[in-house]
């Protein structure tokens, strides 16, 4: 959304696409190698600690750029000129919390006895993750923007809004972790 609202959607685009790439890829290691990735928990925790720290980084970011208040103030991690596309690979593929999350779908799927262990099956289920991923980051893209244009003064009030966002997600995964409900604990749990 933010991409979206202060560069292009075009951009916008190119972010969710990478993100949904990797994405997809995360759901097809939690069909086929769970049992390695389960075993990978100190691999997983610090995937989780340098997620944390990237949340709290955009947070900061987007409380500076609300700060300074001119409205061209991007987050401090979208003013690195790498395309959008590799920046969303990146951002997704910091975040381990999706491997436990399609596990956890799969797992019921093939319990109910609606996904089978068949190729295309399991083609046809990633696809349909990936369609409805990128259906919903359009919502996002184009849902903000629109409300942004109805807003006035919108970028500085957008981004304290993102930063908190970011801030109440940040202290949300911190919790979790220090609590053991992140992704490495769920992962202890189903063994």
């Amino acid at each position: 959304m933010q991409i979206g609202i202060q560069e292009s959607v075009q951009n916008a685009i190119w972010f969710s696409l990478g993100s949904l790439l990797v994405e997809m890829v995360y759901v097809r290691i939690s069909l086929v190698g769970i049992d390695w990735v389960r075993k990978q928990q100190r691999l997983m925790k610090a995937m989780e600690w340098i997620t944390l720290v990237i949340i709290l980084a955009l947070a900061t970011g987007s409380f500076i750029a609300a700060i300074k208040s001119d409205e061209n103030s991007k987050n401090v991690l979208l003013n690195f000129n790498l395309h959008r596309f590799y920046l969303g690979m990146f951002m997704c593929a910091i975040n381990p919390v999706q491997i436990p999350f399609w596990f956890g779908w799969s797992t019921v799927l093939f319990s109910k006895k609606i996904l089978k262990t068949t190729a295309f099956d399991y083609n046809s289920y990633i696809v349909g993750i990936g369609i409805g991923t990128l259906l919903g980051n359009c919502v996002f893209i184009f849902g903000g923007k629109w409300m942004v244009q109805r807003i006035a003064n919108s970028q500085q009030y957008l981004n304290w809004v993102i930063g908190g966002i970011f801030t109440l997600t940040a202290l949300i995964q911190l919790v979790k972790m220090l609590r053991k409900k992140d992704a490495v604990s769920k992962f202890s749990e189903e063994n």
